[in-house]
């Protein structure tokens, strides 16, 4: 039994904490906020930044877009909807379906003429939950979440044992003669990480030999298991065999760098159910399986795959009312995979373009150009929904005004790239010169620079035409860690600030573009030389996959 002097320091403990939590937060931190410390969060150098007013803005437009998208802003009501009630856009899905007929909806309320433009076909998937538990040797949960396009386990639960493919396993003859026994059972497809812990823990704490042997093993078993994994097909083809085989299903992972975070993918060419497995719970079924203790776990997907059926794009616009053949496009992909709710990939950039796009309709509802607002399909398997477009409506290629791009994630816009147009900075300094200095205050406009082809995000696609596409840069916020294609991409990693000040800005662009008197003139800087000193070709424009059946991914 604690005596007294134990139960009054445990009482005062108890007080400190509540406390601080009342303080707000962590270690109860007073005094005022501290502002950002990376250096692309801070305002620009208005020395080299001439397009920061030193005055207000007196344009009446820019003024109007300016308190409707800062003081009667609706993106996130709209992104609350878009991520917490639809969720994930995976393509061909039925979550993508439901998300393409509400934004039909939204336009129709905001008068705005949409519609679905189909180009392709993709395979039918509907999102359903995965559970899993370890039924042997001892009973555990298991951290799991269907990879997009999985099969199902056609409601029911499915027992076996875990497997590896023995490390010996390096040729297809090899392969062809071990897979007989995935029979029953669920096959390790990914090397486990060695360690969950965060590599700033590592390298913090680490001594120098623990991490290069680290290093080395981790190195060792990666290569090895995809040695496996070639040996049966590559990750495309040995789905069909282990099917054919009899394989209950398939376990992979894809750390993230941090506790409880992992990258969620998926492909069409999946034939058997495939999940993500924690990366805590991948080493735990690794280290069985390797130490032939026998694991055996049971798993429920409840997804279910279907044929390929129609995809497309969902497209609106505003009609120009003097130069309707010359267009301004606002663009950005709208699918996503499925670990999370697609919320920073790339939902804020489609959020940023819904809400511009209403914010004009709202002020400027009888532009000079057409307005265009292209929320793009499977961008995710390799631009092709803009690639369609683009080979769709070789007019707004030809007519192009400008268009503006955003796909990286929820934070504020810091940089705007002029990629290879000679004259792009020019007209984005002219523009941005009109806007309030709360907002240009942090873009860093970048230089021009060759092109290096389609690539990355949508706006390549229309640079490759020679179409002057900009792309945005927004603050990471560890972007690439975590939230890109990770289970933790949901609604409450968007910053509400930031997304309002994105869509106000696009808005602003959008109208400066669509009112000036110059046409867009589309010289191009240098492309440079290849290493033999010869001029180096234009990159060639390559066509969307139209099918999943066509896809690599």
């Amino acid at each position: 039994m604690f005596g007294p002097s134990i139960l009054r320091a445990a009482s005062a403990l108890t007080l400190s904490a509540s406390v601080a939590l009342a303080q707000g937060g962590r270690g109860g931190q007073q005094g005022p906020t501290l502002p950002p410390t990376n250096p692309q969060a801070q305002p620009v150098d208005r020395a080299n930044a001439p397009y920061v007013r030193a005055t207000p803005p007196t344009d009446p437009m820019i003024l109007k877009i300016v308190e409707e998208g800062m003081e009667r802003s609706q993106v996130m009501k709209i992104a609350q909807t878009l991520l917490d009630s639809i969720g994930p856009r995976l393509t061909g899905s039925t979550d993508a379906d439901r998300a393409q007929a509400w934004m039909l909806s939204n336009y129709a309320s905001w008068g705005i003429p949409a519609r679905i433009e189909n180009y392709g076909t993709w395979n039918r998937w509907k999102n359903g939950a995965a559970f899993a538990e370890l039924t042997f040797p001892r009973v555990r949960g298991l951290e799991v979440s269907a990879m997009g396009w999985s099969p199902g386990t056609n409601g029911k639960w499915v027992e076996g044992n875990v497997v590896m493919i023995p490390d010996s396993v390096v040729t297809p003859e090899l392969f062809a003669a071990w897979v007989p026994n995935a029979k029953g059972k669920f096959v390790l497809l990914n090397a486990p990480q060695l360690s969950c812990r965060m590599p700033s823990q590592l390298a913090e704490f680490g001594t120098v030999a623990s991490r290069d042997r680290l290093r080395q093993e981790q190195s060792a078993l990666s290569a090895s298991f995809n040695q496996r994994v070639l040996a049966g097909g590559g990750p495309r083809g040995i789905q069909a065999k282990l099917k054919a085989a009899g394989a209950l299903g398939a376990l992979t992972t894809n750390f993230s760098q941090y506790p409880g975070i992992n990258k969620v993918f998926g492909s069409a060419s999946q034939e058997i159910p495939t999940v993500d497995v924690g990366c805590e719970d991948m080493g735990l079924l690794y280290r069985l399986a390797a130490n032939n203790q026998s694991p055996k776990i049971r798993l429920m997907v409840d997804a279910e795959k279907g044929p390929e059926r129609p995809v497309g794009n969902v497209i609106a616009e505003m009609k120009g009312t003097t130069l309707p053949n010359e267009y301004v496009v606002l663009s950005a992909h709208f699918d996503s995979f499925t670990g999370g709710s697609g919320a920073t990939d790339n939902g804020t950039g489609s959020l940023t373009m819904i809400e511009a796009m209403r914010i004009l309709r709202t002020v400027y509802p009888n532009p000079k150009r057409t307005i265009i607002i292209g929320l793009w399909n499977s961008e995710e398997q390799g631009l092709n929904g803009s690639k369609a477009y683009a080979e769709m409506h070789p007019e707004v290629i030809a007519g192009m005004q400008m268009l503006f791009n955003q796909d990286n994630g929820t934070g504020r816009i810091s940089s705007i790239s002029p990629g290879p147009f000679v004259h792009a900075g020019a007209f984005l300094t002219r523009y941005m010169s009109e806007m309030p200095s709360e907002i240009t205050q942090w873009i860093r406009l970048g230089n021009t620079s060759p092109f290096g082809g389609p690539g990355g995000t949508d706006h390549t696609t229309f640079v490759c035409y020679k179409a002057p596409g900009i792309g945005t840069g927004a603050l990471s916020w560890d972007y690439s860690n975590t939230t890109w294609h990770t289970n933790r991409d949901t609604y409450d990693k968007i910053v509400p600030e930031d997304l309002r000040n994105n869509a106000t800005l696009i808005a602003m662009l959008a109208y400066m573009a669509s009112e000036d008197t110059q046409k867009f003139p589309r010289d191009l800087v240098p492309q440079g030389n290849l290493p033999n000193g010869t001029p180096r070709p234009w990159p060639a424009c390559p066509g969307p996959t139209k099918s999943a059946a066509q896809s690599t991914r």
